[in-house]
């Protein structure tokens, strides 16, 4: 029922819409200012009016608050839902999109926009030099001869930048990183930007998923503003994305990972161990990272998958919880895996009896040579050098998870216990990513068959 309070010469007509993700109400105001001249009975008759049409038009959903902007419910929707409802690295992805997102339209009052504004703003996404995040190259020995002017060692400095040491060490060595990391590089070590690094234009247009993300992010927040009725439908429903180019999925063959494994004989304990665990059960890399020895069962030959370890700029070091549901699992893995794991569980307890007391107490697998968890990031860098030393195809620590399905479906593992074992949410993603393994499959598969059935004829 609406209510209307009077002040002076104006009325405030007010409506409950509801309750918000915070449980708070949502009241509607409209204010009605009587024209000149009208009598206390005509001003209450047009009130009424005013007051039933409001009433109806809010509860129906149709009314849409006027005063605000999309930059303004972006920021209550981050702080209401993104902060609660997110995964950490998922509210990361969004805010980074939502920098572009609010030059574009951000102005815009929310009832306003409509699917021409979000039409334009992909258009622009798509068009060659749109490309964000220009890359930053350090000029030769620059950060070096500071660090040494300020008697800092590399570690010492990646700490106090918040940085991890591998990304410093790339930018030392010459190789380009991001913005922020150079701005994080300059800002600690007190100098300007422009003194440590030359930025690099990359100028190459947006891929069709990347645009499509952007189409994601936007359309979440507004879905939101619909269900708190201060809009009454989504825009971007009626704006069609562009289409996504499906690529394959980059894996070893069979011939390229017995090799692969070969060549880590003779690599360190550590490193030798979490590889051939990635390549053995398909985990995610920030799920081998959460693991912890109670995880492992050595008898049943089991592997507990239920938490992620991940870094993330700009926070830290964080534990999450895996990608969706599904990614809590529990998956049998092979006696090879668990008699890796277990010479690492060997060393790991030599490592902590030469440390004595030093020894950082933790359950994790991973671990440095004093206990302490390795950073997220660390096995990313070993992991490229390695591939460069052994001549090895230069592919990413994922791709020894494309790698682990691959192999199952080229050997005739169906693909819902594929999909099980990748803590997929469903069949249909393992079916997109590993479409052409399918087909592969199938095809020898039709081969055996016309093989069995012509010995027979």
């Amino acid at each position: 029922m609406a209510s209307v309070i009077h002040k002076k010469d104006s009325y405030y007509i007010r409506v409950c819409a509801g309750r918000d993700g915070a449980g708070k109400q949502i009241i509607r105001t409209k204010t009605y200012k009587p024209k000149p001249g009208l009598t206390e009975k005509q001003i209450e008759k047009e009130l009424n009016k005013e007051a039933a049409l409001f009433e109806e038009s809010v509860l129906n959903g149709q009314y849409c608050d006027p005063s605000i902007t999309f930059a303004a419910f972006a920021e209550r929707w981050i702080e209401t839902y993104g902060k609660t409802q997110l995964r950490a690295t998922t509210l990361r992805n969004y805010k980074q999109r939502l920098e572009r997102i609010l030059e574009a339209f951000g102005h815009i009052k929310l009832c306003k926009l409509q699917p021409h504004h979000l039409i334009s703003f992909y258009e622009s996404l798509a068009e060659a030099g749109v490309k964000q995040n220009a890359r930053y190259q350090s000029k030769t020995d620059k950060i070096v001869t500071l660090l040494k002017e300020k008697k800092l060692t590399r570690e010492a400095f990646a700490r106090a930048a918040d940085l991890n040491i591998q990304t410093l060490r790339k930018a030392i060595n010459g190789e380009r990183v991001n913005e922020a990391t150079a701005k994080r590089i300059a800002a600690a070590l007190n100098v300007p930007i422009n003194r440590l690094f030359d930025k690099v234009s990359e100028d190459k247009p947006l891929s069709g998923a990347t645009i499509s993300y952007y189409h994601h992010v936007i359309s979440s927040i507004l879905t939101t503003a619909v269900q708190w009725q201060i809009i009454p439908f989504n825009p971007a429903e009626r704006v069609k994305p562009p289409k996504v180019k499906h690529t394959e999925a980059q894996y070893l063959d069979e011939d390229e990972c017995l090799r692969l494994l070969a060549c880590l004989e003779d690599e360190p304990p550590l490193y030798r161990t979490f590889i051939s665990t990635l390549i053995y059960t398909g985990m995610r890399r920030g799920e081998a990272m959460g693991l912890e020895w109670h995880n492992i069962d050595f008898e049943r030959g089991t592997v507990d998958i239920n938490k992620s370890r991940l870094y993330i700029t700009g926070i830290g070091v964080i534990e999450d919880e895996p990608k969706n549901e599904t990614s809590k699992r529990v998956i049998r893995v092979p006696s090879a895996a668990l008699n890796v794991l277990k010479e690492w569980r060997t060393e790991q307890l030599k490592e902590k009896m030469k440390c004595g007391n030093a020894w950082f107490s933790s359950d994790y697998v991973f671990t440095s040579w004093n206990g302490q968890p390795i950073h997220p990031d660390t096995p990313a860098k070993w992991f490229t050098d390695f591939l460069q030393r052994n001549e090895l195809p230069q592919i990413h620590l994922h791709s020894l998870r494309h790698t682990n399905a691959s192999l199952l479906i080229a050997n005739g593992i169906d693909i819902k216990t594929v999909s099980k074992r990748l803590g997929h949410s469903n069949t249909q993603t393992t079916g997109i990513i590993y479409s052409h393994q399918i087909k592969n499959a199938d095809s020898l598969a039709a081969d055996q068959l016309e093989s069995l059935l012509a010995k027979k004829a």
